[in-house]
């Protein structure tokens, strides 16, 4: 199973095939997401600092498009599906935004 490390909290092992942004909720760390894993909003965001994500699909790379100067490490975890080791930052935290997060995206 692949580990997932998330800088300043913990590293898990993930079911490969999971996607992202359930794997570091499920693992209980605050991630901000609002549209329910469907690539809209962004708030899911998170760094890449090592390992490989998968290719970005054209509705996650279609909605990056639109944020100015966003760094390539850049990805949203509702669109990557772990299947390898990752080193990533959260940023995105529901408690700092003071907005509840949206509906729990689909697996």
């Amino acid at each position: 199973m692949p580990t997932v490390t998330v800088e300043d909290e913990k590293s898990f092992e993930v079911e490969s095939g999971t996607k992202l942004v359930l794997a570091i909720e499920d693992a209980g760390i605050d991630i901000m997401h609002r549209c329910g894993g469907n690539a809209r909003c962004t708030t899911c965001r998170v760094q890449i600092v090592t390992g490989e994500p998968g290719p970005m699909g054209e509705l996650e790379q279609a909605r990056l498009a639109r944020e100015a100067s966003l760094a390539p490490d850049i990805r949203l975890a509702c669109q990557i599906r772990v299947d390898s080791d990752l080193t990533i930052r959260v940023l995105g935290r529901a408690a700092a935004s003071g907005v509840t997060p949206g509906p729990r995206p689909a697996d």
